[in-house]
């Protein structure tokens, strides 16, 4: 039996405790600007020198008030995209694009090429790309919960198992997660911290999104070719007796309409945007040392109008998910040729889910109701921000967190760019074993890793995507997750057989994802 794990707000009001202790033991210090000269030029180095300690006695209570203080964007922005998402899940929408997308590719059974590969083996991959985008670009995490009441008994009727149908949707949204590219709640908070333009190094994280998605894609098609072959070798086999059962039945029906409402949503959507390509007629897109001027916003109007008018002569649940399409259009659009930050990009999410629930035909009062219901679900997640940031104002209010870092650049100045990247790597992946919200972590570890990053000669955009790897593989086997704990508990797969399952795949990603972090402090990479 597993011991009951402390809630994440506990384990980190104890390392507040810890940092407060610290501050009675650790020397003051702080670094200072200095300017030297070098080769007949003058350069600015960081010096550290010994200051007097501040220890810290009751501030511990009032540190969770100073991390508010300090991630008040981080904090509200969290809250925003959570209301905007609830408003947009209601709507089933997803539900619908998920049931067309499997439609779709069952009409290509028929052709002997895609028979011959294995139009089953066609359908996971294509549902884990699905979702391994929708983790990449927005972090899916709590929302797999839904959908493995509609694809587990999807695997079970394909003669695979539980196991497959979790992966099909939570591992792929994890191997998103981890390989995240465009990612706000992570790539965005940790690039945001350590002082880098937003999504930067889109490049290579691209070719990581890749390399971790054939890894994990490849064993869970192995697992599901073993299993279909015998099902008797699945690891669940006893219980899926409860999905068997069911297999005969069917998923929730949902009613498909388009009101004069959802039009009238599409119209006013469209007169906006088409004021804002009047005003942005070309924009400058940036991608790493790269940049081509070229009328973005017009067309991604036209792609609006056009895939508007389509989604709606089917179901307004259709247009929601263009909405969503749009919204990630504009994302790209925005950080790349205008340099959005948090305040733009919460923005543009709370408009797509205003817009999606009047579409679906909610009144004000029933929109701001699932807004708050949206905020209240998430609440935790930016609760534990703001805590988080209390660990930092602890240590720079005791005078120590210089300290750290000067002892930490001293320990491992010597280890060479590889070890150091690989060291800090295995820091946060033990650290997510223990706090798995990423948001969290990246509050908790980045302002202590990217200034440490400078002073070992390794560039914050390495920093972030130690981070990254580490917020991200862990995420698919610690007890201390619980969207892992909904998911399983959902599909009836017990822990101890998940862990089973689950760890060869997460060993061979945290093998990938230390030879990927190789290239970052090896090569000369955009962004890095």
């Amino acid at each position: 039996m597993l011991k009951k794990v402390p809630h994440t707000y506990v384990i980190v009001f104890f390392i507040i405790v810890i940092a407060a202790v610290s501050t009675w033991f650790l020397p003051g210090g702080e670094y200072v600007e200095k300017t030297v000269i070098e080769n007949g030029e003058q350069v600015t180095r960081m010096e550290y020198k010994t200051v007097e300690s501040q220890p810290q006695t009751w501030e511990v209570f009032s540190a969770m008030f100073k991390g508010f203080e300090r991630q008040a964007g981080i904090i509200v922005f969290i809250l925003m995209i959570g209301g905007a998402f609830w408003i947009m899940n209601e709507s089933k929408a997803i539900d619908v694009g998920i049931m067309s997308f499997l439609a779709v590719t069952k009409r290509i059974e028929k052709y002997k090429f895609f028979k011959a590969i294995g139009v089953n083996n066609i359908i996971i991959t294509m549902i884990m790309l699905l979702f391994s985008v929708f983790g990449a670009v927005f972090g899916m995490s709590e929302e797999t919960i839904a959908f493995i009441i509609i694809l587990v008994p999807l695997a079970i009727s394909m003669g695979y198992d539980s196991l497959v149908g979790v992966a099909m949707v939570f591992v792929a949204a994890g191997l998103g997660f981890a390989g995240a590219v465009l990612n706000p709640f992570t790539i965005g908070i940790a690039q945001g911290i350590a002082g880098l333009p937003l999504f930067s190094g889109f490049e290579y994280r691209l070719v990581a999104w890749l390399v971790i998605n054939i890894v994990g894609i490849a064993y869970v098609l192995i697992y599901a070719h073993k299993v279909h072959k015998d099902p008797s070798r699945s690891l669940v086999y006893e219980d899926d007796e409860y999905w068997r059962q069911r297999a005969q039945g069917s998923v929730e029906s949902i009613s498909y309409f388009t009101s004069k409402t959802s039009w009238g949503v599409y119209f006013v959507i469209l007169a906006i945007l088409g004021i804002f390509s009047f005003i942005y007629p070309t924009t400058e897109m940036t991608m790493g040392n790269a940049s081509q001027v070229f009328p973005a916003v017009p067309i991604a109007t036209a792609i609006y109008a056009v895939g508007g008018i389509l989604a709606l002569r089917k179901t307004v649940h259709l247009f929601v998910l263009h909405l969503l399409g749009t919204t990630i259009l504009f994302l790209i659009i925005g950080v790349m040729g205008y340099q959005w930050y948090i305040m733009k990009i919460a923005s543009l999410f709370f408009a797509m889910g205003i817009f999606s629930g009047i579409a679906m035909g909610n009144n004000a009062d029933q929109i701001t109701k699932l807004f708050l219901d949206g905020a209240k679900d998430i609440m935790g997640a930016a609760l534990i921000v703001g805590l988080a940031g209390g660990i930092i104002a602890i240590l720079e209010d005791g005078q120590v967190i210089d300290t750290i870092l000067h002892k930490l650049s001293q320990g491992m100045q010597d280890f060479g760019k590889v070890a150091s990247i690989g060291v800090m790597y295995v820091i946060q992946t033990l650290i997510n074993i223990i706090i798995p919200s990423g948001s969290a972590k990246a509050a908790l570890t980045m302002p202590i890793m990217a200034p440490f990053s400078d002073l070992i000669g390794i560039s914050r955009q390495a920093t972030v995507m130690a981070f990254q790897f580490g917020d991200g593989f862990t995420n698919m086997i610690t007890p201390t997750s619980g969207v892992l704990i909904g998911v399983i508990g959902v599909a009836k797969i017990p822990y101890e057989k998940w862990v089973r399952w689950v760890w060869p795949l997460i060993a061979i990603l945290v093998i990938i994802g230390f030879l990927l972090l190789i290239p970052t402090v090896t090569m000369d990479l955009n962004g890095f």
